[in-house]
């Protein structure tokens, strides 16, 4: 079946030139008018790549001749994945491309349920099972896009649905293991895995269950983290009370790290009436022995948070919707949920005496692949830890590459009012500096040592140095930790 769609072009670049990119844009938005039409032009209506597109993208049903063409029909109608019906074929199955940048040549493919968000798709009503598979969703490609990409040796896929995590662990892990409570999920990832030619051990069961014991140099989970749904959709909610899941994880799974190793998860948490924003996740952080750091990317008020899940399940156009809407808003409110926090937690074991934790507030654009830069920071944290203000004043910093100053300030005024300091990658962070600590930074190549440049710095200035010296360093303390100043 690989062959055939490879033979297609039925890939990730394959399908954006047949769609191009606002058909693309629509489709990923769950619109699919758009792509009925790129597909049918004279030049593609037809072809292999059009019949399979409109098969399993567009959940059209497409003449049993065309679809011949471009898949062995007596092999994938006996496994289910399509179904022959008066002379046409539809999906019964999700087979989408995936073009991960560390994804084999001819790009990898994910299989799950069909996506129940497509406005044209020919099906049998639009509400998913409760125990629907989600091949490709956003919640996965963010998680992807959050793991550091180190060879490890043993790797765990907590929770694997459709089996995205698993494709991208196995090019950088020598032992795959991936678990997921339900039996469809499972069956879904081994087809995944087999159509990609990925090695992986399944094991079925809920939470740390299938692997108590065992030791992990990486984890990974994109759990079913929705919260307060009366009725459970498996593949997102795990039917336990409010955010107890993303609790119960962060307890369980830091003792299945290996020493060095690092869990990341994607989750949501509530704010109940009378709490500080993010005091619940972080009470929920392991402590000595393990470094954590959470951002915070989003918020949502109760009745925004139970539309949104509404309508990625289909249920906003049962006949009883209201009703549902009713009863999972009610369920939140008179739990006294303010808010619902939607945030990344990176976890590393250490074994030391100590820990670290940070919660970042940061909803703002990032540069992706960010799993990189989210390690550098929880580096930095380290080392800012180990080195006390002597330590720090003889050590020759520089100044990261990307970093831009602006200066901003009336038209004409000699002086400038603030001097920011910009991040063009990573997290693209911002900080406003004092005139000296930029001076001080300007000069960070790399050569001479903090101190020495404190001490230039004050004499330019004509300040007493040691006056200079306490604010400077710890202005230069916070620009380390954000990746401003290198060490």
């Amino acid at each position: 079946m690989r062959r055939a769609l490879v033979d297609a072009g039925y890939s990730a670049d394959g399908v954006l030139d047949i769609l191009g990119p606002a058909a693309q844009a629509a489709l990923e938005r769950g619109e699919g008018v758009a792509g009925l039409r790129r597909t049918s032009r004279p030049e593609v209506a037809g072809s292999a790549l059009a019949a399979l597109v409109r098969l399993f993208l567009l959940q059209q049903r497409v003449p049993e001749d065309q679809v011949a063409g471009a898949l062995p029909l007596d092999l994938v109608v006996p496994a289910g994945i399509v179904a022959v019906e008066d002379g046409e074929v539809r999906a019964l199955v999700d087979i989408r491309p995936y073009g991960a940048d560390d994804g084999p040549g001819d790009g990898w493919y994910i299989t799950g349920d069909l996506d129940s968000r497509l406005d044209v798709a020919v099906r049998e009503g639009a509400e998913v099972r409760t125990d629907h598979v989600l091949g490709v969703g956003g919640a996965s490609a963010t998680l992807a896009q959050l793991v550091p990409r180190t060879p490890v040796g043993r790797a765990l896929d907590l929770g694997t649905g459709g089996a995205v995590q698993v494709l991208h662990l196995s090019k950088h892990a020598r032992e795959v293991v991936a678990t997921d409570v339900l039996p469809r999920a499972l069956a879904f990832a081994r087809l995944t895995a087999e159509l990609n030619g990925v090695e992986v051990e399944l094991r079925e069961g809920s939470l740390t269950e299938p692997v108590a014991g065992e030791h992990f140099d990486l984890v990974v989970s994109n759990p079913p983290f929705v919260i307060g749904a009366p009725d459970v959709h498996t593949y997102r909610d795990a039917g336990l009370p409010l955010d107890t899941l993303g609790r119960r994880l962060l307890a369980e799974v830091p003792p299945l790290l290996a020493p060095g190793g690092t869990f990341v998860m994607i989750g949501d948490w509530v704010r109940l009436r009378g709490e500080e924003r993010f005091e619940r996740v972080r009470s929920w952080l392991p402590g000595a022995g393990f470094d954590s750091l959470v951002v915070v990317r989003d918020q949502e008020d109760p009745a925004s948070y139970v539309s949104t899940w509404l309508r990625d399940a289909g249920e906003h156009t049962a006949p009883d919707a209201l009703e549902r809407y009713e009863r999972w808003l009610d369920g939140l409110e008179g739990a006294g949920v303010e808010a619902v926090e939607f945030g990344w937690v990176v976890v590393r074991r250490h074994d030391g005496p100590d820990s670290r934790a940070e919660v970042l507030d940061w909803p703002h654009p990032v540069e992706q692949p960010v799993g990189p830069w989210l390690v550098e920071r929880m580096d930095a944290a380290v080392v800012l830890d180990g080195s006390d203000d002597d330590a720090l004043l003889a050590t020759a910093l520089r100044v990261r590459d990307d970093v831009r100053q602006e200066q901003h300030g009336a038209p004409g005024d000699e002086d400038p009012e603030t001097i920011v300091l910009r991040q063009q990658r990573g997290l693209r962070e911002a900080r406003t500096v004092s005139s000296e600590v930029a001076g001080v930074v300007g000069a960070c190549d790399g050569d001479i040592p903090l101190g020495v440049l404190v001490e230039a710095v004050a004499q330019v200035v004509e300040v007493d140095v040691a006056q200079l010296r306490p604010q400077v360093l710890g202005e230069v303390r916070e620009l380390v930790r954000a990746g401003f100043v290198l060490v």
